[in-house]
């Protein structure tokens, strides 16, 4: 006895130290997106100089120096946090408005009902176009959202959404979750893979805009060995990898011949497809685009019975504008799978779109029974009952369209306050130069007050974004 019970121990010891160990691995922060805060220092930065110019000058020394102390040191603590088992948003900011409200900054992961990410062309340089991009997380009314920037932000998309059901993110993120790495280690891949540089290729570029560089893709007849099915998965997934790191050029070369090795690869075509499509809206190239649809459809043509596949072919049809195909891909899905949640949910989309809000509650309806978690039929019931509502309830229907003309509007009137701000500027700089005091004082006033018409709409565009609630009181006197 006395033998066995220091070895439980030592297990046990071991086990706790091993936990700890996953935790701490498991725990990622990274800040969030600083929009918001450029915004505030950019307004504080220009009533600054507005109080300067009315030589109010320590009334602007007070503003200029808090702000810019202030709302650094606030953006660098505002951070998001999650530990494996939720998201924790923390800083003075958010602390204090939390407070201020009442409100919750805290989601758990099984809480999480959608994640979008979005891709931004932030430079472009030769064949590479590199991408900013920022996701989005939902559930329970919070959201979270934080931009790429570095290791943070691929640890936080690995750690968390590989912790999610797949069906909670879209197109994009299950690709970030798959194929984003660090870019040095991406490249040294390429080399060791002799997939030529940037400057090699670009001289040949053209040859994807033909139908012979297609066609030689598919060139190859019978089945392919076990050996050339690796190497092709193997060029398949360093091809997402470049894609998704901006080097477009080289991830088409790492596609076209992981295709001369597998050629009837409907994941292969289809991923080759949505980098070509990249590619075209890079370069503005029409006619590369629809190379890139053409592939898609040949991916549908060889989806078969892959539901998956023809969900996520639906998913890019919709995004890039194509209704009618998406739709086809969608039902195509359901067909051969009998459930697919994401086809479902995509179907409703598209059934919103035309305007059929029957249609919509069906498949939202029915997105709800095949739903995996708890999320996402908390989700799809919420939006199943939110159109029947519209559907059935005319005073309701004319509040929301309200609401949503009146998004819409403001989304306008924003952009012009904005772009009336700016024309100011000129104003007060050649005002300034030239001592003209009615110059500077013209373009102060405009640029003034379409800054503070310009915060105005943001205020009141956050507070209009939150459907009206179903259990609105209507009665009215």
């Amino acid at each position: 006895m006395s033998n066995i019970a220091p070895t439980k121990t030592v297990d046990v010891s071991n086990a706790e130290t091993l936990a700890s160990t996953s935790i701490s691995e498991q725990t990622v922060s990274i800040r969030v997106s600083p929009n918001g805060y450029s915004t505030a220092l950019f307004l504080a930065t220009f009533f600054s100089a507005f109080l300067v110019y009315l030589e109010y000058d320590r009334a602007a020394a007070s503003l200029f120096a808090g702000s810019w102390l202030f709302l650094p040191l606030a953006l660098w603590s505002d951070r998001i946090i999650f530990d494996g088992n939720r998201l924790t948003r923390r800083g003075f900011l958010p602390r204090f408005w939390n407070w201020l409200n009442n409100s919750r900054s805290r989601l758990k992961i099984t809480d999480i009902e959608q994640v979008e990410t979005t891709a931004l062309r932030a430079l472009k340089r030769g064949g590479n176009v590199f991408y900013r991009y920022r996701t989005s997380v939902q559930g329970k009314g919070l959201r979270f959202a934080f931009a790429s920037g570095g290791e943070d932000y691929r640890r936080m998309i690995h750690n968390l959404f590989s912790a999610l059901p797949e069906n909670a993110l879209d197109n994009r993120s299950i690709e970030l979750r798959d194929y984003l790495k660090e870019p040095k280690e991406t490249l040294m891949k390429a080399q060791f893979a002799k997939i030529p540089p940037v400057d090699v290729l670009e001289s040949s570029v053209n040859e994807f805009q033909t139908n012979d560089k297609l066609a030689r893709t598919k060139s190859k007849s019978g089945q392919p060995g076990t050996e050339e099915i690796e190497k092709a998965d193997y060029l398949h997934r360093l091809a997402n990898e470049l894609r998704l790191s901006g080097y477009l050029l080289q991830a088409l070369e790492t596609f076209r011949r992981a295709l001369v090795l597998n050629p009837k690869n409907a994941w292969l075509l289809f991923d080759f497809a949505r980098c070509l499509y990249s590619y075209s809206g890079a370069e503005h190239n029409d006619k590369m685009e629809k190379k890139a649809l053409a592939a898609l459809r040949l991916a549908e043509k060889r989806a078969g019975r892959d539901g998956n596949l023809l969900a996520r072919l639906g998913e890019s049809y919709f995004q890039y504008g194509d209704w009618r195909r998406a739709q086809k891909a969608f039902r195509k899905s359901v067909e051969e799978t009998e459930e697919n949640f994401r086809s479902e949910r995509g179907l409703a989309e598209i059934s919103l779109r035309e305007g059929k809000i029957a249609h919509v509650i069906h498949h939202f309806s029915t997105a709800n029974r095949l739903a995996e978690t708890p999320a996402l039929r908390r989700w799809t019931r919420n939006e199943s009952e939110y159109f029947s509502r519209l559907n059935s309830d005319d005073d309701y229907m004319e509040l929301e369209i309200s609401r949503v003309g009146m998004l819409e509007t403001l989304e306008n009137s924003k952009k012009t306050a904005l772009k009336i701000a700016f024309v100011g500027f000129p104003a007060i700089i050649f005002g300034v130069t030239v001592f003209d005091d009615l110059i500077a004082n013209i373009g102060w006033a405009i640029s003034s007050v379409a800054l503070l018409i310009w915060v105005g709409l943001i205020v009141s565009q956050s507070m209009l974004s939150t459907r009206i609630p179903l259990d609105i009181d209507e009665e009215v006197d």
